[in-house]
């Protein structure tokens, strides 16, 4: 990746199958993908669902990164990671094994029916914030807490950059 990008921060969710092994997938594609490099991993949290169907809880984190893709470039890139982990898009908000999302992109704002930056209600969502605060404690609130949102006591480990 060339040296200077843009920081960004990717949210990963889980819910179906071996959780912890698809938000692990997701970071390692993350840091496979050209033009993205990896520069720190939150804690992994585990969360209640937020509408949609009667479901599991999910596991959260949140990727920081460094791009020098442009915003739809890294939305494809997300969704070809949620395709690694055979995503389907069968219910809004329903169940998945695992959700790749941009939610910030340096300054950047979209408003695009395909995309919005910053990611629409990241801010009302501590299953965003509070793995957000891990790799970006800038952002958010050190005094804030969420009802439903806790750390899972696992983790993720940060690929070894190639």
């Amino acid at each position: 990746m060339a040296a200077e990008g843009e920081e960004a921060f990717v949210g990963l969710g889980s819910n179906l199958g071996d959780r912890l092994a698809h938000l692990q997938l997701g970071v390692d594609s993350l840091a496979r993908a050209p033009e993205v490099r990896v520069v720190a991993v939150s804690r992994v949290y585990e969360t209640a669902p937020i509408g949609g169907p009667p479901q599991d809880a999910y596991l959260n984190a949140v990727v920081a990164i460094e791009t020098t893709l442009a915003p739809h470039e890294l939305l494809q890139a997300c969704q070809q990671i949620e395709k690694l982990a055979a995503r389907e898009r069968a219910e809004r908000w329903g169940p998945r094994t695992l959700d790749v999302d941009v939610l910030l992109l340096g300054g950047t704002q979209v408003d695009a029916p395909d995309l919005t930056i910053p990611h629409p209600r990241m801010w009302e969502r501590g299953f965003v914030l509070a793995p957000l605060r891990d790799v970006a404690p800038d952002l958010v609130d050190a005094n804030d807490t969420w009802e439903g949102v806790h750390e899972a006591g696992v983790s993720l480990k940060v690929p070894p950059v190639v």
